[in-house]
């Protein structure tokens, strides 16, 4: 059975195709800075690697792009679209609609679409992944795996605002989180690693969006992002958490209206907006050159992530491991130490020499002598979405 799976972020695609139930890796690749001229599309079967730099300028141009190469008949890895049996997505909000991965219908389809105001960077794009598949992989079942699910476990007294209860529960507002399917995959890789079920874990996903995850046992209990992907900490164009008064000063003193707030903190804050810049590389390029902004950017991204690693710890009542995983996460050694240093009081010892690596299996980063293992783990939010698409069909 082959199984292409999609996992589209807010300005990238990841993809990867699966013969399962092995997980053998038929290909693979990534189409980064979607959205700029520079956009890089790279497709990698065994022994072969095509790398493309060129303007992408939306998710379903890339999409086409891909489906393309997938078909290609000297370069390509299947010749039929029929060969493809699933194709597994990543949908990012699921809302109070899906606390499971489903299979996708015209009704599916509906309620995601329904979701986009929830997740307005990344549910489009998901969407937009489904309907090109539906056409290039007719015959394929289409999967939904939604990055709400795995925090379906976080207790009501944490997901729950303090905000009337009529609003609450007539419009489901409440905390859901992201980035489940990347959290649930490196916490369990963590858990077998530890060898122990009784464990407390910090989660820390870094990419161009952010997310950090507390998780006891094996099971989601809080997580920085809210309502939608905007809250928590600061990512690549999204603010993160911020005083709520800050839209109604600029709705009252610059007569912003709601779009147009919501357009500045979704698209043009968190990074981009304090440096210019959304992809750390560029960042930290520029601060080793003395950019000022960019070193204090940097600062306040780890300070903020440094918080809820403190708040998290007390939340767990103890702390057994923290790991790092995604783009950043994986190979930014910089971030990591900012993140780590003087934190000593929480039992948490960074090796200066391990941190310098980029791995591609879990390591550890720590001391010897650290009462917290300090992991990088890739994580692979591809192979859950398709082992978790088969097991759909397995009843």
């Amino acid at each position: 059975m082959q199984v292409l799976v999609l996992n589209s972020g807010s300005s990238s695609l990841k993809f990867q195709l699966f013969s399962m139930p092995e997980a053998t890796i038929l290909c693979s690749g990534l189409i980064e800075r979607i959205g700029f001229d520079d956009a890089k599309f790279i497709f990698k079967t065994n022994g072969n690697t095509i790398e493309v730099i060129e303007a992408i300028t939306n998710h379903k141009v890339g999409l086409e792009l891909l489906s393309k190469q997938l078909l290609h008949k000297e370069t390509g890895i299947i010749k039929s679209a029929d060969g493809i049996n699933i194709v597994g997505h990543r949908v990012v909000q699921g809302g109070a609609s899906f606390n499971k991965t489903t299979e996708i219908t015209p009704s599916v389809k509906a309620k995601i679409k329904d979701l986009f105001s929830l997740a307005p960077l990344h549910n489009p794009a998901n969407f937009e992944g489904i309907e090109v598949a539906e056409i290039v992989f007719p015959k394929a079942k289409q999967v939904a795996v939604f990055d709400t699910a795995f925090h379906q476990t976080i207790p009501e007294h944490v997901y729950k605002y303090a905000i009337p209860n009529e609003f609450s529960e007539q419009y489901k507002i409440r905390l859901y989180g992201f980035h489940g399917t990347s959290h649930k995959y490196v916490s369990e890789k963590a858990i077998e690693y530890l060898g122990k079920q009784n464990s407390k874990i910090i989660t820390i996903h870094l990419g161009n969006g952010c997310s950090i995850t507390a998780i006891k046992n094996g099971k989601s209990i809080d997580h920085s992002m809210g309502l939608t992907p905007l809250d928590g900490l600061i990512m690549g164009t999204r603010s993160g958490a911020i005083d709520p008064s800050v839209i109604f000063h600029l709705a009252k003193k610059l007569d912003y209206s709601l779009d147009e707030i919501n357009t500045l903190l979704q698209k043009k804050s968190g990074m981009l907006g304090l440096t210019g810049y959304s992809d750390l590389r560029d960042i930290q390029a520029e601060a080793e050159k003395g950019n000022k902004a960019c070193k204090l950017a940097l600062q306040m991204n780890a300070y903020r992530i440094k918080k809820y690693i403190g708040s998290y710890a007390a939340v767990l009542n103890g702390l057994d491991a923290i790991v790092f995983t995604a783009g950043i996460g994986e190979n930014s050694p910089e971030m990591r130490k900012l993140i780590c240093e003087d934190m000593d009081f929480l039992g948490i010892s960074l090796d200066a020499e391990k941190n310098q690596v980029r791995p591609d299996r879990l390591t550890v980063i720590s001391t010897e002598t650290s009462k917290v293992k300090v992991l990088v783990i890739p994580t692979n939010e591809e192979v859950e979405i398709a082992k978790q698409s088969v097991n759909l069909f397995k009843n």
